[in-house]
């Protein structure tokens, strides 16, 4: 019978001593060091459902690059594309909690959380694109920020996300009628929905992901939105008419979590405030270049690119400003973004 010889720990002790005090010397050294490293370092995460390729996704990586670097490493931004965390509504829903950092997210998807924001959704409320910009930089914008604290989001900057227009797979919306009994994808707004209603189509509001399908299979006929997103999500594919009627400018809004905002020191506060308001300008910039390069892609994919006229458009959901003087606060806002609009033109004329 073969035996096996086991070296018993009291036949070398100080051998055995040894290795003790040096397992448990390594176990303190890595818990020292993990600890100092989660003292130091202080890591938001932030989801979002774009692509990497997305001018906003590339304007986020600056950011995190900016906190990284002005805070010494002492604060970092993970990043997460793609839905990987969830849908929109979901990546709130978890701000709102506290799970996540930050989201960005449509200002449609905010006016399910915080209703005054609908005023953005509005249908040609900004005339042109330099109104657009002194809304959201001046005054109104600034308030609209922090308008959804007392749902727990707090908004730190606006990221452009153009103008928002028809896309088709069977005929072009050349007139407010081409739309009519046409099933048209919308955000889940209650804004989005009126206007498409009011237009004659039958407004279907499914989430973004699910967009493709959706055309492919004829579940709808079509969806609404700016020429990068019709690019990058390949929707050109399955929609080969493409009406840019512009008739909404719906920016894309950056938030934290107040649960999260409300934890940094107020140096964090600042450097978390002036990465994401530089991120803003990087992105404007980026845009400029992705719609460009978006419509010349499209078209040289066989993408019908057409221009109706707006003002039909327009006329027809003009009634729908004045629906809102029931809600003060919104009609307000209202009020002083067309004040805003005559204080762009005094501007350009000057």
């Amino acid at each position: 019978m073969q035996h096996h010889h086991y070296l018993s720990p009291r036949t070398n002790r100080p051998l055995y001593r040894h290795v003790l005090l040096c397992v448990a010397m390594l176990l303190l050294l890595l818990t020292h060091t993990s600890c100092k490293e989660i003292s130091q370092t202080k890591e938001i995460k932030l989801a979002h459902s774009l692509e990497v390729s997305h001018p906003v996704h590339i304007a986020m990586l600056h950011m995190a690059e900016r906190v990284k670097e002005t805070s010494g490493g002492k604060m970092t931004i993970g990043i997460y594309p793609n839905s990987q965390l969830g849908s929109e509504r979901e990546s709130v829903e978890l701000l709102q909690i506290g799970s996540l950092g930050m989201t960005k997210v449509s200002v449609a998807t905010m006016e399910s959380f915080s209703p005054n924001f609908k005023v953005l959704s509005l249908p040609y409320i900004f005339q042109d694109k330099t109104h657009y910009y002194n809304v959201l930089d001046g005054e109104i914008g600034a308030d609209l920020l922090t308008e959804g604290e007392q749902y727990w989001l707090r908004g730190l900057t606006y990221y452009d996300a153009g103008s928002r227009s028809f896309y088709t797979s069977k005929k072009p919306v050349t007139k407010p009628s081409d739309l009519r009994g046409l099933k048209v994808r919308v955000l889940p707004s209650n804004t989005a929905i009126a206007m498409i209603n009011m237009f004659g189509g039958a407004a279907t509001p499914i989430s973004t992901g699910e967009i493709y399908t959706a055309i492919q299979q004829g579940v709808v006929d079509g969806a609404e939105n700016n020429p990068p997103t019709f690019y990058l999500s390949r929707h050109y594919e399955v929609a080969k008419h493409y009406s840019i009627n512009e008739h909404t400018m719906v920016p894309d809004i950056l938030l934290i979590s107040t649960r999260v905002w409300e934890d940094l020191t107020p140096q964090e506060q600042q450097w978390l405030q002036e990465a994401a308001d530089e991120s803003a300008v990087v992105q404007r910039e980026l845009w400029q270049e992705a719609e460009e390069e978006a419509l010349r892609e499209v078209k040289k994919a066989g993408v019908e690119v057409t221009y109706p006229d707006k003002e039909p458009f327009a006329k027809i959901v003009e009634p729908m400003y004045e629906s809102f003087k029931n809600e003060p606060e919104v009609y307000t806002l209202i009020q002083r973004i067309r004040a805003a609009e005559k204080q762009t033109a005094a501007q350009d004329n000057k």
